[in-house]
């Protein structure tokens, strides 16, 4: 096909991939630029641990948001696997050490579990109907993330009133303190409000609601599931999918200026071995942060968004014994809670807040082997060994600024996961590695090391929001009609899902056929 124009891609995360794809299959003339030697950003594999042949999703590591019409749409040979397990929380009661487990499935095991929690059934009954109401809005919004943004009275209209307040409209620990009388099972339920997130539950910025939202409304379901291979497998099949239509990728190329003008786009930058890059594009899509693209463009950018997790990367022996008795390769298989209580969440985030790292760890743990040992090399695979990574909750940059805060960190993070082992899990670790978010945000670029590379926004158009241009109607516009965002930081961004990627595409395919029509 004839070229219809010229784009180059700031960035090669995965949004930046699908984005690639979309638009060289549409026959545009389009070059991927990326700084590190390897394209993915968060969406990767490595081996962490020296001597150790384990390819660990380093960073991003579960798959929810990935819409499954996008992974067909691109042709992409993926395999996600279901967890039988959707969380463990430990807990020591009355009748000594025990668990909440909840099943991917619920069923006996489940009931069970909130029986000997909470002496019946109206915990579980609570929650289900909770979740059945939450599944009403993951069903209203995931048909409308890769089309122009809906209105918000259109979602509104499809779900009852009372869950619309309860999400939307008033900050969630309200909706979380209502329906529920336990403490543990309301720590459970607002995890998903704080990943990647700091904040209270009764946050009036809503921000923990749009977090709760995001981590719930993928394909309809909200299911996490475990991409075979790792996350590099992601990141690998989109890198096909752009090659094979056409897109230029190019690595070691540090972009620091982009110059938009009424005609063009100017994008510099220098490559690995010190040569200048330069090159005049019809249109620029970014995959950087906002924060970042401001700096390239020579403006003041705002407030730089903040990350609020230390991740932990651990390669084990085996998986410790708990306390309880039940079987690790149940608790582990899917996410297990560590100091999650809500009065813990809470008190954790007041600790922060003060400047202060938590003196309880909170956070939540997740075996990918258990599900897939492919990442493993021969030598581990044979062997009882198992990854574990943990993702730790309200620990801000401003309190660990420096290796020895990070470390701090890490060994409450050990400490907190030991009161609920039988034995401590330190002889059994063959490799760590853990990160801040100010070591994140030196690995990937990723300003203040925010996962989400700000805030989300909800994924609809707010009362009175008139958009004009595609690129508006997309949530992907900056303040020029030249450069779109299609990363984290687009309207609907955020985890690994390739939508931001998608719907930058889309838009800029609109206004291409708009312009042709003139």
């Amino acid at each position: 096909m004839r070229a219809r124009g010229s784009v180059v891609i700031v960035g090669g995360g995965h949004n930046a991939l699908v984005a690639a794809a979309y638009l060289a299959r549409a026959g545009m003339d389009v070059e991927v630029v990326e700084r590190l030697p390897h394209v993915g950003g968060a969406a990767i594999s490595s081996e962490v641990f020296d001597g150790r042949s384990a390819r660990l999703s380093r960073f991003s590591y579960l798959v929810s948001l990935l819409p499954d019409e996008l992974v067909e749409d691109l042709g992409l040979r993926l395999e996600l696997r279901s967890r039988s397990t959707a969380s463990f929380t430990p807990y020591t009661g009355p009748g000594g050490p025990d668990g909440l487990l909840v099943e991917t499935t619920e069923g006996d095991a489940t009931r069970s579990s909130f029986r000997r929690l909470t002496g019946g059934d109206t915990e579980l009954l609570a929650w289900q109907r909770f979740y059945a109401e939450v599944a009403t809005v993951a069903r209203a919004v995931a048909p409308t993330l890769l089309a122009p943004l809906p209105t918000a009275e259109s979602v509104r209209d499809q779900v009852d009133p009372t869950i619309w307040t309860d999400l939307v409209e008033r900050p969630l620990g309200e909706a979380i303190e209502r329906r529920f009388a336990d403490d543990l099972v309301r720590g459970v339920v607002a995890t998903d409000a704080l990943i990647g997130t700091f904040a209270s539950v009764h946050d009036e910025s809503l921000v923990q609601n749009r977090c709760f939202l995001y981590h719930l409304i993928g394909n309809g379901t909200g299911e996490w599931r475990v991409p075979v291979g790792g996350m590099g497998a992601v990141t690998a099949e989109l890198e096909r999918v752009a090659r094979e239509a056409g897109a230029r990728i190019r690595t070691d190329t540090t972009v620091t200026e982009v110059a938009a003008h009424d005609d063009h786009v100017e994008v510099v930058g220098v490559t690995g071995t010190d040569q200048d890059f330069r090159v005049d594009a019809d249109w620029v899509l970014s995959g950087v942060a906002p924060f970042v693209l401001d700096l390239m463009r020579g403006r003041e950018p705002g407030p730089k968004p903040s990350g609020s997790q230390l991740k932990v990367n651990l390669l084990v022996s085996r998986l410790p014994r708990l306390r309880s008795g039940v079987d690790p390769s149940v608790a582990f298989a899917g996410t297990f809670h560590v100091g999650e209580r809500l009065t813990e969440l809470e008190t954790a985030h007041r600790e922060a807040a003060a400047g202060a790292i938590p003196s309880r760890a909170a956070g939540e743990l997740y075996c990918h082997t258990l599900t897939d040992r492919s990442i493993l090399g021969p030598e581990l695979s044979k062997t009882p060994a198992q990854t574990l990574t943990y993702f730790g909750l309200h620990t801000p940059d401003a309190v660990l600024p420096d290796d020895a805060s990070g470390q701090a960190a890490y060994r409450r993070f050990l400490a907190a996961l030991d009161e609920h082992l039988a034995e401590p899990i330190e002889p059994l670790i063959l490799g760590v590695e853990h990160k801040t978010p100010s070591q994140v945000e030196e690995a990937l670029a990723m300003p203040g090391g925010h996962i989400f590379h700000g805030d989300l926004q909800w994924p609809w158009l707010g009362v009175g929001e008139r958009p004009v241009l595609p690129a508006d109607r997309w949530g992907v516009a900056t303040d020029h009609p030249r450069i779109l965002l299609c990363g984290s930081g687009a309207r609907r961004g955020g985890a690994v899902s390739g939508i931001g990627g998608h719907n930058a595409a889309h838009a800029l395919l609109d206004f291409v056929e708009s312009l042709s029509r003139c």
